[in-house]
């Protein structure tokens, strides 16, 4: 079950929109036990935000929520992998972008809780 949302300042097209979700979608494997089958993706572009004191450059804060939690090496894959998708579909340098990883104990999904 997890989660993964991109806040960016950059205006983002439809394509590329559903190039990052594609891409996000592809590389969620990266963590041990979890896969696309549950992911899902928001993506927030056009947001108000700044870095460094500057709101003119591209930039996005990335959440990623899982249920359970995994390791630091496998975090600096997926850190890696989110960072290289958003430098390649949006042009946001890796020097504006920020990823935080979230491990959640209570999941529910459809009345369910995990």
């Amino acid at each position: 079950m997890p989660f993964i949302n991109v806040k960016t300042n950059a205006k983002l097209t439809s394509p590329q929109k559903e190039i990052i979700k594609r891409r996000l979608f592809d590389c969620i494997g990266i963590i041990p036990g979890k896969s696309d089958r549950y992911l899902m993706v928001a993506i927030d572009d056009g947001a108000d935000m700044a870095f460094h004191r500057d709101s003119d450059s591209d930039m996005a804060m990335v959440t990623v929520k899982i249920f359970g939690g995994s390791t630091k090496s496998t975090y600096q894959k997926l850190n890696k992998a989110i960072c290289m998708i958003l430098s390649d579909e949006a042009k946001i340098s890796g020097e504006f972008c920020y990823v935080t990883f979230e491990e959640e104990s209570y999941w529910g999904y459809n009345g369910f809780m995990f």
